[in-house]
């Protein structure tokens, strides 16, 4: 590849990093928790009755269970979560999101949507909007059969 030419996966991979940063940023200049709370905050809440396995909550989201468990931990602290475990198998965690956790996730919403609404979505032409998540969510599904 020429350095005239567009590199797709390093514009993708800086784009993530940046706007993710930004999104940081924003939501600490609000007074919110960080991006992570609201990613998992909506992984749970968007399950049955705001309701998800833990396992199934990482593989969800794509995050380690270690790093999801500790994030859980905090959460709970804060009594935005509550975890379970299955009367017919011990081993299955369930954590449950709360009130309180959905009265946040919908606060880091708006400052989340406002960022990804004005500095990503912006970019793309409204009618390339389906194509283009086709093809992210193909590369992911593509990765997840990987391993």
């Amino acid at each position: 590849m020429t350095n005239r030419e567009p590199d797709l996966w390093f514009s993708f991979v800086r784009a993530h990093r940046v706007l993710i940063r930004e999104i940081e940023r924003r939501l600490n200049q609000a007074g919110l928790p960080a991006y992570a709370w609201y990613d998992v905050l909506w992984g749970i809440e968007s399950g049955k009755g705001g309701t998800r396995r833990m396992h199934e909550l990482a593989d969800a989201l794509a995050i380690e269970r270690y790093n999801l468990t500790r994030l859980i931990d905090r959460l709970e602290q804060e009594n935005l979560v509550v975890r379970s475990r299955s009367a017919e198998d011990g081993r299955a965690a369930f954590v449950t999101i709360t009130d309180a956790g959905k009265a946040l996730r919908k606060k880091m919403w708006k400052v989340y949507q406002a960022a990804v609404t004005e500095i990503f979505l912006s970019q793309f032409k409204e009618e390339d909007h389906g194509s283009i998540a086709a093809a992210l969510d193909g590369a992911a599904a593509m990765a997840r059969d990987e391993d």
